[in-house]
């Protein structure tokens, strides 16, 4: 019997899987994860390194150890979340083709519902940050890459050079923003804010001949 045993799954005498350590990479995700629930359930301002610690059960060095302070925690938070938006919007916009409504149509709607699918905390890290030069230098970077990727996905149907569609996917994109922030504050439902942000992007992609065209006889 105690050969059985030795060959099972290790068990406490309580009958409970003894834990396993989790290697680095699945520490720091755990610890991403419980701090974005710390932010969900208790508000950004109760997530600090020692609170984070003790909901995630373990000692505060090893919080401090991956993150060093608190505004890295909610700069790592603040990536983290970015991604996997980029990511949901990337694999909305890689199946099938589409017409150029269409496409701004599952543009405008995916980029609008990565919003929605974070519950606030997005807009909760970021006012956590406000002020950080750390922050400002990160959300730059994120937005540049989201202007290249609206003008990688708009390019093949406009007759924009690539400096000028760039100009117009920041601007776009600083549309979109604004209509997110509106939805989280309950200003806007989900649909209105895609349905809005889609007509945006299509009057922004107008170039000014075929704008000027509709007005002249």
């Amino acid at each position: 019997m105690a050969r059985e045993k030795e060959k099972g799954n290790p068990r406490e005498e309580t009958g409970k899987p003894v834990s396993r350590r989790l290697s680095r990479a699945q520490r720091r995700q755990q610890l991403l994860d419980t701090a974005l629930a710390i932010i969900r359930d208790e508000g950004a301002d109760r997530l600090t390194l020692g609170h984070l610690a003790a909901r995630a059960g373990i000692s505060k060095p090893v919080a401090y150890d991956h993150f060093g302070t608190r505004s890295k925690l909610l700069i790592e938070l603040y990536k983290s979340i970015d991604q996997a938006q980029a990511a949901a919007l990337q694999a909305a916009l890689t199946s099938g083709e589409r017409s150029i409504e269409e496409t701004i149509e599952v543009l405008a709607s995916a980029y609008i519902h990565c919003y929605a699918d974070t519950s606030g905390e997005w807009h909760a890290i970021g006012a956590a940050l406000a002020g950080s030069e750390e922050k400002d230098a990160v959300y730059q970077e994120l937005l540049d890459g989201y202007v290249q990727l609206f003008a990688a996905v708009l390019k093949p149907y406009v007759d924009l050079q690539q400096a000028e569609l760039e100009r117009r996917c920041i601007g776009l994109i600083g549309a979109g923003e604004a209509l997110s922030a509106a939805m989280a504050r309950g200003n806007c439902g989900e649909a209105e804010a895609a349905d809005t942000f889609a007509t945006l992007i299509l009057g922004g992609l107008r170039t000014p001949f075929s704008c000027q065209s509709g007005g002249e006889t």
